[in-house]
C-alpha cells in the first residue's frame, strides 16, 4: 500500500509547490475568522459563544462556496490539461452566476430575519441578542466573497495558487487592523463590540472583491473571453451541474449536519460553555487542518490534470494513493503536535488568555484530544474526497462517503450522548468526531476500485 510514495524526480516537488500557496491561503482565511473571535473573545464569554453561534449559518454559506468552487476544479483542471482556455471561461460564467445568486438569497435572509436564525441555533436569549447584528452585516460580506472565490477557483485550477493566497492575504490585514480600532474603539472611533467586527469584515470582503476583479481581468494565464464567460453555453451549464451541483449539495448537506453538531452543544445544560469551548477549538481543528487540506487542494489539480492530459488509469491510480498517504502521514505528525500542545500550551496559556471557564476549558481539552487522535483519518479522507475521487468525476459516491457517516452516525450519536443520556463531555466529542472513524474503510474500498477515474470533460 505504501510502494505508490516512490514517485519520480520533480513529483513531490510539483506536489510542493501547488500544495505550499494554498496551505498559506487556507491559514490566512482560517486566521482571518480566528482574528475575530480572538478580539471578541477578550471582551467576555458570551460574546465569543455568541459569535460562534451565530458563525454557524455562515459557515454553512462558506462551505457551499468551498463546494462552487470545488465543483469549478473539477472541471477546470482537466479543461487545463487540455489546453482549453475558452471552456475555462464558460465554466467561470457558470460558476459567477450561480454564486452570485445563491449568496445574494442567503444575504437577504439573513439581513431580514437575524433573530430568527440565531433562534434556530440556541435558545440563550443573551446570545441570539449578541449576535443577531453580526449575523446581519457578515451575511452581506458572503456576496463578495463569493466573487472573489470563483476567482481564486479559476486561477487554482490552472495551477496558480498564488492568486488567492495574495488576496487573502490583503484581506486578512484591513480586516485584523479594522477589527481592533471598530473592536475597542480605538483612533477616534466609537467601541462597537461585536458590530465593529462585522463590519471589519464586511469591509475586507468588499476590498477581496475589488482587487480579485481587477487581477482577473488583467490575467494572462488564463485572458477573460467576455464572449464565453457571459455567454458559456448548455453544454458547460450541463457538465456545470453534472458534475458541480453534487459537489455542492454534498458541502451544503456536510456543513448543516456539522451545524447540527453544533445545535446539539447549543441545547446542552451548560451550553454557553460548550459554545464557548467549540468555538475555540473550531479554530485549532482549522489551524491544524490547513496542510491536509492543502495537499487536498493540490490533489484535485494533479489528479485533474492527469486525467485531463489522457494519462492511463494505472498511472492516474497510483498518484492518487501517493497523495493519500502522504496526507495520512501529515495527519500523524500533526496529531502529535496537537497531543503534545494540549498540556504543554493550551491548557495552560490558550485557555486562560480567552477567559474560558473551568466548564469550557474541561471541553475544550476534551475536544482537542479526541480531535488529535483522529486526526490522521481526518486528513486522509479529506484527500481523498475532496481531491482524489471529485478531480476524478466520482462525485456522487464522493457524497455518499462523505454524509452517511456524518448523518447517520455522528449527529444521532451526539444528540444520544449529549440530550439524552447526559453524558460527560469527553464522551460527547468522541461521537462529534466518529464519522471519520466510519469514512476511513469506504475511502479506502472506493479509491483501491479505480471505478472512480473519469475523463469529466468529453
Amino acid at each position: 500500500m505504501t510502494n505508490p510514495l516512490r514517485r519520480e524526480p520533480g513529483f513531490y516537488r510539483w506536489m510542493c509547490l501547488l500544495a505550499a500557496p494554498m496551505v498559506l491561503q487556507n491559514l490566512i482565511t482560517t486566521s482571518l475568522g480566528f482574528v475575530d473571535t480572538f478580539m471578541v473573545g477578550l471582551l467576555g464569554n458570551a460574546e465569543m459563544a455568541a459569535v460562534n453561534a451565530a458563525n454557524t449559518p455562515l459557515y454553512v454559506v462558506q462551505v457551499a462556496l468551498f463546494g462552487f468552487q470545488s465543483g469549478m476544479i473539477v472541471l477546470g483542471s482537466q479543461y487545463w490539461g487540455r489546453g482549453d482556455l475558452k471552456s475555462i471561461n464558460r465554466v467561470m460564467g457558470v460558476a459567477l452566476c450561480a454564486i452570485t445568486g445563491f449568496t445574494a438569497l442567503i444575504a437577504a435572509v439573513l439581513f431580514c430575519f437575524p433573530a430568527a436564525v440565531m433562534g434556530l441555533i440556541t435558545p440563550n436569549e443573551t446570545l441570539i441578542t449578541i449576535g443577531a447584528p453580526y449575523l446581519r452585516l457578515v451575511g452581506l460580506a458572503y456576496v463578495f466573497n463569493g466573487v472573489s472565490s470563483v476567482c481564486a477557483g479559476t486561477q487554482r485550477s490552472v495551477e496558480n495558487p498564488k492568486f488567492g493566497m495574495l488576496v487573502m492575504g490583503v484581506s486578512m490585514v484591513l480586516n485584523t487592523g479594522l477589527n481592533y480600532i471598530l473592536i475597542f474603539g480605538k483612533c477616534g472611533a466609537p467601541a462597537l463590540g461585536v458590530t465593529g467586527a462585522a463590519v471589519a469584515t464586511l469591509t475586507s470582503r468588499v476590498a477581496e472583491f475589488i482587487i480579485s476583479a481587477v487581477c482577473t481581468l488583467r490575467s494572462r494565464r488564463v485572458p477573460i473571453d467576455m464572449a464565453a464567460l457571459t455567454h458559456p453555453g448548455a453544454g458547460v451549464w450541463r457538465n456545470f451541474l453534472r458534475y458541480s451541483a453534487p459537489v455542492i449539495c454534498n458541502e451544503a448537506l456536510w456543513s448543516l449536519g456539522t451545524s447540527m453538531l453544533t445545535v446539539v452543544l447549543g441545547h446542552m445544560e451548560n451550553n454557553q460553555d460548550m459554545l464557548a469551548a467549540n468555538a475555540l477549538v473550531g479554530y485549532v481543528s482549522k489551524f491544524s487542518s490547513v496542510i491536509c487540506f492543502g495537499l487536498a487542494d493540490a490533489a484535485a489539480v494533479m489528479v485533474g490534470k492527469e486525467i485531463g492530459e489522457g494519462r492511463d488509469r494505472q498511472r492516474v491510480s497510483s498518484v492518487g494513493w501517493a497523495l493519500l498517504w502522504a496526507s495520512f502521514l501529515v495527519g500523524v505528525a500533526t496529531g502529535g503536535l496537537l497531543l503534545v500542545l494540549v498540556p504543554a500550551f493550551f491548557r495552560p496559556l490558550l485557555f486562560p488568555l480567552f477567559k474560558l471557564s473551568p466548564g469550557a476549558a474541561y471541553a475544550a481539552t476534551c475536544m482537542v484530544t479526541v480531535l488529535a487522535l483522529i486526526m490522521p483519518f481526518h486528513a486522509f479522507n479529506s484527500t481523498n474526497i475532496t481531491g482524489v475521487l471529485r478531480a476524478g468525476g466520482d462525485v456522487k459516491v464522493a457524497i455518499t462517503i462523505d454524509l452517511i457517516p456524518l448523518w447517520c452516525v455522528a449527529v444521532p450519536l451526539s444528540a444520544l450522548t449529549a440530550l439524552v443520556l447526559k453524558a460527560d463531555v469527553l464522551w460527547v466529542c468522541v461521537a462529534m468526531y466518529s464519522e471519520n472513524l466510519c469514512k476511513m474503510p469506504l475511502s479506502v474500498w472506493r479509491t483501491r476500485s479505480g471505478k472512480w477515474i473519469n475523463d469529466v470533460t468529453r
